[in-house]
């Protein structure tokens, strides 16, 4: 026998009830750029910032970790059971490698960092969000960041309820003087500013990096206005080789709380970044905010990361620590062959731009083009507006992908600027590519000058 019971009304939730970023337009960038590249996968792709195939290897990865493995066994004398608990139980919160990871900062970069400063995190995303997220104390707090800048701050800042006010980009990088304006007119207006994003190394997406003597003032800026340094440093060893110190390393006042990312330089799929964060935390009264007597922003970012991810995985922290002792805990080392390959498509994009817009019968002085020394991504000035209508044009009809800088600014106003990323592309890739856009910007040319002779004439 059945039972016919009547139609229940199904649950439902109103968009508007949900969290605000959920209708941000961050929250939609990604979204949105995936969707085209799976709608359109026969199209040449200079919008993905992913690091170089090529080299992966899967039996690296039981090397790294039985590499790891072994160095436990030594630290802890042989104790196995205490081996299998470190790689295989819940973890320390914040982390197990970290004074491997204090070696390499040492060794690549010359930054001095005590282990205990160390949080390892689940990628350098979640490093962001548990320091906006610590930074937030009430809806006067705000950070302010170069703009353009890396989707993934305004996204973690979204989450954080941290309001982002843009600080202009230049073609050197953020101008120390604009973030002291930026600060005094965040004060005047009420707020708080608590901290500034930047990328000082072939930044995303503009590919630009700060000088040292820029780096210095930024320094002294921050001790001025009393504000942190959000050092994000994805980027920083794919260089021609001329290295310029880390804001990090210049730091002798704790302004900089440094983020860092193995996604790039270890490998992607581990999803392990860290967050150097030894700044002294008091409370009002004077005293540590702990009852030990001793409590760093490092301690406040543990105790964030108990409720929201509890550890990073002790397995994909061993593959990373396993890639590091094998390489003197130097990711340059690591890294020697894929620095090379990113310097090629670096300089085959910058070539490849010249041959096709400044010389021959179709150059154009419309078309412009920022030349970094490093990193994974360039900037093009185009003279009609690329936004994601034309985005999908250009995969649709032409079959070559770029990302819209509007994402960069998280305003949804499309601009006459693109950035093409190279780092995961093969020459013949990058070469066809670079026909694909030079026909799609010469297209959209022909249709700006039609319509304007259309226009003319009537």
């Amino acid at each position: 026998m059945t039972v016919h019971h009547p139609e229940r009304a199904r649950a439902r939730l109103d968009a508007d009830g949900l969290h605000a970023s959920l209708g941000a337009p961050e929250s939609e960038s990604m979204t949105f750029l995936n969707e085209i590249a799976q709608r359109y996968p026969e199209a040449i792709s200079f919008a993905a910032g992913r690091p170089y195939e090529g080299f992966l290897d899967l039996d690296a990865v039981h090397r790294y970790l039985d590499t790891y493995r072994r160095h436990l066994d030594a630290r802890t004398g042989g104790d196995q059971a205490l081996v299998r608990r470190t790689l295989l139980q819940y973890g320390r919160t914040k982390g197990i490698i970290h004074e491997l990871i204090a070696e390499y900062l040492l060794v690549d970069e010359g930054i001095v960092a005590d282990p205990e400063h160390i949080v390892v995190t689940v990628g350098c995303q979640e490093a962001l969000y548990l320091v906006l997220r610590a930074l937030r104390r009430d809806a006067k707090d705000v950070l302010l960041a170069v703009a353009p800048t890396y989707v993934g701050a305004h996204g973690a800042a979204r989450l954080a309820d941290l309001p982002v006010l843009p600080v202009p980009d230049s073609p050197d990088g953020l101008s120390p003087a604009d973030l002291a304006a930026a600060a005094t007119a965040a004060r005047s207006a009420g707020l708080r500013p608590r901290a500034c994003y930047l990328i000082p190394d072939f930044a995303n997406p503009t590919g630009v990096s700060l000088s040292a003597a820029r780096r210095r003032e930024l320094l002294r800026v921050a001790e001025e206005q009393d504000l942190l340094l959000l050092e994000d440093n994805p980027y920083g060893i794919f260089g021609d080789g001329r290295h310029v110190p880390t804001m990090k390393s210049l730091d002798d006042s704790d302004r900089v709380v440094y983020l860092g990312s193995f996604a790039k330089t270890g490998l992607a799929g581990a999803r392990v970044g860290f967050a150097v964060a030894g700044q002294r935390v008091v409370r009002r009264d004077g005293s540590a905010s702990s009852g030990t007597g001793h409590s760093t922003l490092s301690d406040e970012l543990a105790k964030l990361k108990s409720m929201l991810t509890v550890n990073t995985s002790p397995l994909a922290q061993a593959v990373i620590g396993g890639k590091l002792l094998e390489h003197g805990c130097s990711l340059r080392a690591a890294n020697v062959q894929e620095t090379a390959v990113y310097q090629r498509n670096l300089h085959l994009v910058l070539d490849g731009l010249d041959r096709r817009f400044k010389t021959g019968a179709g150059a154009t002085a419309a078309v412009s083009w920022n030349r970094p020394q490093g990193g994974f991504f360039i900037l093009v000035d185009l003279p009609f507006t690329a936004g994601d209508a034309e985005l999908e044009s250009s995969a649709r009809q032409f079959g070559v992908l770029w990302t819209p800088l509007h994402h960069f600014y998280a305003d949804g106003l499309p601009r006459q600027r693109v950035r093409l990323s190279f780092s995961h592309l093969e020459p013949a890739e990058i070469d066809e590519g670079l026909d694909r856009f030079a026909a799609f910007v010469r297209a959209q040319d022909t249709t700006r000058n039609a319509l304007r002779g259309r226009t003319h004439a009537t």
